[in-house]
């Protein structure tokens, strides 16, 4: 099987690196308090992958994708936003709705269901707190040919539906954003796991800031009442875990 590295780089933002490729999802570098990776070291990305307008997830996508020639997968809403940005719409984006996939040659990614509230919080939001309409949140599979099958949740509550991307797609690890107050708690966190029941869960969106901190150990308590199948990777921010 192809190894595929798993890079926290801080918040909810991850580097999934193969062979040949480099995915991005949700990448916030330049601001992020947690990201030691510098925006300017970035030199090679296949994909970047946003799951809704949010200041700290949406991130430097746009950046990104202009030096790197990657493209952007997201929303209609977020790449119609793109476009106006200088991203040609369905040239350096490839927008997406929930069930569609965008495939190349070594791995597929397909959008998937979240629950979370969202609009757009780009450069307009930065200057004068002027929000525009996004159509909420979204999830990702990310399936690499002869590799894992990894499931990014973006930010998100646990919903029931999670046991639909467990059966049609098996993740082998889930990425779940496990904070506490804009997305799921230890409580919820676990049960997702249990829902989904990948091999490994890595917590992300957690430590960045002092209302959104995450006990590890309690999690793994939680996960082996509701699920003793699943392994918790604990790794910081600026670490990595390869599987397999």
């Amino acid at each position: 099987m192809a190894k595929a590295k798993i890079k926290w780089l801080g918040h909810a933002s991850v580097e999934v690196e193969t062979l040949e490729h480099i995915i991005f999802f949700d990448p916030w570098i330049e601001e992020n308090p947690k990201c030691s990776l510098k925006l300017s070291d970035i030199k090679k990305a296949s994909a970047v992958c946003v799951t809704h307008g949010h200041n700290d997830h949406i991130g430097d996508s746009f950046k990104i994708v202009k030096q790197t020639g990657a493209k952007l997968i997201c929303s209609p809403e977020i790449a119609f936003y793109a476009d106006r940005k200088g991203l040609k719409y369905d040239e350096a984006t490839y927008p997406l709705n929930i069930g569609g996939s965008w495939k190349s040659g070594a791995f597929s990614i397909t959008m998937v269901s979240a629950e979370h509230t969202s609009d757009i919080m780009g450069e307009e939001f930065e200057k004068d707190g002027t929000i525009i309409p996004g159509s909420g949140c979204c999830g990702y599979i990310l399936d690499i040919a002869d590799g894992p099958v990894i499931y990014y949740s973006g930010d998100t509550g646990v919903f029931g539906d999670m046991a639909l991307i467990r059966d049609l797609y098996r993740p082998e690890v889930a990425i779940l954003t496990i904070g506490g107050k804009y997305n799921m708690g230890i409580r919820e966190g676990a049960y997702a796991a249990a829902l989904i029941l990948p091999e490994y869960l890595i917590a992300v969106h957690h430590g960045t800031f002092e209302d959104q901190m995450l006990d590890l150990d309690q999690l793994a308590s939680e996960m082996k009442v509701r699920a003793p199948r699943v392994q918790l990777v604990r790794i910081k921010p600026g670490e990595s875990y390869e599987y397999p």
